[in-house]
Formats: C-alpha cells, sequence, structure tokens
C-alpha cells in the first residue's frame, strides 16, 4: 500500500497550473516544496476562490492577440495588461506568506507566455521578503517543458480558446532543457520533501500499453 510521508507535499503546475501550484503553496497547509514551470506570480485567466478569499483574474485583453500571416498560428503573448501595473497586483499570488519552497523554470523561447519575465518578477518579490528561490531559464526552450524524452509540441489547439497557438522551442535546445528540468524538479523535491537525502538521477519510467 502507498503511504504519503509526514515530511510534506510537493505540488508542480505548467502554465496555468503553475499559478495555481503556487496559489496552493500559499493557501494550503503542509504543502513544502512548489515547482513552477512557464507559469507567473499573479492569478490568470479566471477568478480563484477559496476559503475566506477571492484572487481576481489579471486583466487582459483578446483583441491584441496576434495571427502569423504564414502559419495562421495565434500569439497572445502580449493580451495580459502589463503586470507591473499598480492597478494589478491584486491578482498577485502572496507567496511570501507561504513557509514553502519554491522553484521556477521557464524557457526564453516561450512563443505563448512572456514567462520567463513572468517568472524573474515572482522570483524578485520572493527574494525580497528574503526567502530562498531557485530558479532555471533556458535558452531555446519553450512553453511545454515536459519530461524529457517527450517530443517537442511546437503547436497545437488551445483548448480554452480553440484557436492554433505557437509554443515555441527549438529541438535540440528544448530537449536539453526538459533533461535538464527534470534532475532539478527531482532534486528539489528530495531535498525538501526527503529530508534533504538526494538521489541518482534516473530516467523516466514508461509503461506501453497494448491495446487489445
Amino acid at each position: 500500500m502507498l503511504q504519503v510521508k509526514a515530511t510534506g507535499i510537493g505540488v508542480l503546475g505548467l502554465s496555468k497550473g503553475a499559478d495555481l501550484a503556487l496559489s496552493m503553496a500559499t493557501f494550503l497547509p503542509g504543502i513544502k516544496a512548489a515547482v513552477s514551470i512557464s507559469g507567473s506570480g499573479f492569478n490568470s485567466l479566471i477568478p480563484l476562490q477559496g476559503d475566506g478569499f477571492t484572487l481576481p483574474a489579471h486583466p487582459y485583453d483578446l483583441g491584441r492577440m496576434k495571427t502569423k500571416d504564414e502559419s495562421g498560428l495565434v500569439d497572445f503573448s502580449d493580451v495580459l495588461h502589463d503586470h507591473r501595473d499598480p492597478a494589478t497586483w491584486d491578482c498577485h499570488i502572496p507567496m511570501e506568506r507561504s513557509s514553502a519552497k519554491f522553484l521556477f523554470l521557464s524557457g526564453l523561447d516561450d512563443m505563448n507566455w512572456k514567462s520567463d519575465l513572468y517568472c524573474r518578477d515572482a522570483v524578485q518579490r520572493l527574494r525580497q521578503y528574503g526567502r530562498e528561490v531557485e530558479f532555471c531559464s533556458y535558452s531555446g526552450a519553450g512553453h511545454l517543458l515536459e519530461p524529457p524524452y517527450l517530443p517537442l509540441c511546437q503547436a497545437s489547439i488551445h483548448k480554452v480558446l480553440g484557436v492554433f497557438v505557437h509554443w515555441g522551442g527549438q529541438w535540440r535546445e528544448h530537449a536539453k532543457a526538459q533533461e535538464d528540468a527534470w534532475r532539478r524538479i527531482q532534486a528539489f523535491f528530495w531535498q525538501h520533501l526527503n529530508g534533504g537525502d538526494m538521489v541518482r538521477w534516473k530516467k523516466p519510467l514508461w509503461v506501453k500499453i497494448k491495446a487489445v
């Protein structure tokens, strides 16, 4: 039978899931480590309601979406209002209240979201409160930093908007970034959830399911 250790819980999220992971680490007890991949330090897209609090969605304007003439792919990296505008600060996730440890990962070739800029802003805010934060930004990596050996997805249909979007990423650089990110994530969780005991990095285990 699987058992949950009493040393704490870790959460990990990608894109919108990343700011949800940060919110969980901020508002829920027992979470000791959170990983944000291609995310931000504010609540995006829809309001977040919890026990005694509501975080409004960061304001955006879909009229700022741009379509590339040749491919028809949609770029909505500019739809958000300026996150440095004090009028948007009530959308910030108050991560400084959390006792959790944080790891931020982003790609410099992210064509979907200004994730590197938003991650750097979140890291800076936490460090202003004297918090230790881990951050790594990858040259040539796109938005979808996934486990290693998964193929790069440069474009697909956005499930919310229903349009083809460009996620970015260069083949070789993105693959290397996914390998390094996998190592960092495992080491981060082992350090903060397992009493500091480290393990050697292993390749992910894949299970093949045969259709009958």
